[in-house]
């Protein structure tokens, strides 16, 4: 059964009078007298005032094609011109007469008469679904005759090979920026980077990004808001937050902000990384380490995009989406009482775990190859392998011998290390054997690897030996205790006793902040 949906055309259906108005094109009558499309059922749309003009019409349908059936439908507009009024009055329409796809209905919607505004809210109801089916677009023909021309328009854009194949390059090109440029090989990161392709440019619901310390969360959160900021998305910006370095009123504070005199050291109002990132993405890395008063703020801003700054009588507002990383088990973690379950199920809704660089060993060398990029890009220095250097570093790579434990942290370190050493700016064998070399040494100790792991593969040339020596023990006693203040307890022991120090928890958060540590980061590790 073919059934027609049309807005009654109050100047263009009202063209003639008497017999002459049969050679006068009227765009509802004129649907009717097509023999190669037919009708049974036709839902006439018209405004009360065009009851006469309704009725003519009708008559004059019933004419042209005896077997449809015309059913007048009023639906009153106060304005024909108001786009809330119309849309909503067309909406009621809809919902009311049920036009459901079930059996053997097949629906058009002419989207030729009407007021503009009707036409776009048709084409509107047409898209969401509310009226299913093809529409149609009529003519009049250039001699002038009363049938004119008339063109269908199915909104399935799948139906259109070449939108469909532009599509496809889009969407490849799509993933291609969300790699970096860079030309992966493995079939399952590839499939993964697909599916979030499709989640960035669809969704504003918050990700979860899951996966090891250097797997790539914080960069492929940047190129997810780069990818939808390219598509017009957003307008806001990037706001990078690693929750590790969070904890106490400071929390919320950098979080949600505060206002002048709500503690101590607020002497002046502070906005908040949740209000900067309006209109943009907030990256929140490492959430797990969130405390519970922050998660359950964090909870509200997501879902009522409202939070109240720390000493504030009023709420604030802000728009965001949300990206979150972490390499802990969540699950876990709510098990445990430290994660919130209604927050794990809030950003669980797009769920991602991004590999390890052992998983993915074939995507080394071209992943060699965008680091050393990068090291000509950020140093304005080329540099590049010979051959026998490049496939001794390519056979380390892919053997057992290889562990990645920091991932492309560690890429990242030895290709730094041997291009900086490189002469003439060429990596040889012997720079290769000598990082390799190196490398082995590090897993003799098994502390260095802990540093990398905790702190950065640049760790040692960022802080001095000494400093090192001393949070290696630190981080030994962390390890062997069962809590923050147990360990306290062991590292300030003689100072605790003299009484120069009556929090002993305090001190130690302290000093591992320093380091951008906190005592579950290097418990765990």
């Amino acid at each position: 059964m073919n059934i027609l949906v049309s807005l009654l055309g109050c100047k263009l259906d009202a063209h003639g009078r008497g017999v002459g108005r049969w050679g006068i094109w009227r765009p509802s009558v004129a649907l009717a007298m097509h023999k190669d499309i037919h009708f049974d059922r036709y839902h006439l749309i018209y405004q009360p005032e065009f009851e006469r003009l309704m009725k003519e019409v009708t008559e004059d349908i019933k004419t042209a094609s005896p077997n449809t059936e015309v059913i007048p439908e009023e639906v009153p507009f106060r304005d024909p011109w108001d786009f809330e009024e119309v849309y909503s009055r067309l909406y009621d329409f809809c919902i009311r007469k049920d036009f459901s796809t079930d059996g053997d209905r097949k629906y058009y919607i002419h989207i030729t008469t009407g007021s503009h505004v009707a036409q776009i809210c048709l084409f509107l109801l047409n898209e969401s679904h509310h009226l299913p089916g093809v529409l149609v677009q009529t003519q009049p023909d250039r001699t002038g005759g009363a049938k004119g021309t008339y063109s269908l328009i199915d909104l399935d854009l799948s139906r259109y090979d070449l939108l469909a194949k532009r599509f496809e390059a889009k969407s490849i090109n799509d993933q291609e920026f969300l790699k970096s440029g860079i030309a992966t090989r493995n079939e399952k990161f590839n499939h993964l980077i697909g599916t979030i392709e499709r989640v960035a440019v669809r969704s504003k619901e918050p990700i979860l990004l899951t996966g090891p310390t250097g797997a790539g969360k914080s960069k492929l959160a940047r190129r997810i808001y780069e990818l939808k900021k390219l598509n017009n998305q957003i307008s806001g910006d990037f706001v990078n937050v690693n929750c590790a370095t969070l904890r106490g009123d400071q929390a919320i504070s950098a979080l949600f902000g505060h206002k002048k005199g709500s503690f101590t050291d607020a002497v002046s109002n502070r906005t908040g990384l949740v209000k900067t990132a309006e209109g943009g993405i907030l990256f929140l890395d490492e959430i797990g380490e969130l405390g519970l008063d922050e998660q359950a703020m964090l909870l509200r801003a997501i879902e009522d995009k409202k939070f109240l700054p720390l000493g504030a009588d009023r709420e604030e507002s802000s728009d965001f989406q949300l990206i979150c990383g972490t390499n802990r088990d969540l699950s876990a973690a709510v098990m445990q009482g430290r994660f919130r379950p209604d927050l794990l199920a809030r950003i669980n809704l797009w769920s991602f775990q991004l590999p390890g660089l052992a998983e993915r060993r074939e995507d080394i060398e071209p992943n060699l190859d965008y680091e050393l990029n990068f090291f000509a890009q950020k140093n304005g220095k080329r540099i590049t392998f010979n051959s026998e250097a490049r496939k001794a570093f390519l056979d380390f790579a892919m053997s057992p011998r290889a562990t990645w434990d920091a991932n492309f942290r560690d890429l990242n370190g030895m290709i730094v290390r041997m291009a900086t050493l490189a002469p003439g700016g060429r990596i040889d064998l012997a720079t290769v054997n000598e990082e390799l070399a190196r490398t082995d040494s590090r897993k003799e100790n098994p502390a260095d690897d802990d540093l990398a792991g905790l702190l950065g593969p640049d760790y040692a040339e960022r802080y001095d030996y000494f400093d090192l020596v001393q949070l290696q023990e630190v981080i030994r006693v962390c390890r062997a205790s069962r809590n923050l203040a147990d360990a306290g307890k062991k590292l300030f022991a003689v100072s605790r006793k003299a009484k120069k120090s009556t929090n002993d928890s305090d001190r130690l958060a302290k000093y591992l902040a320093h380091f951008g540590l906190n005592f579950n980061c290097v418990s765990r590790s």
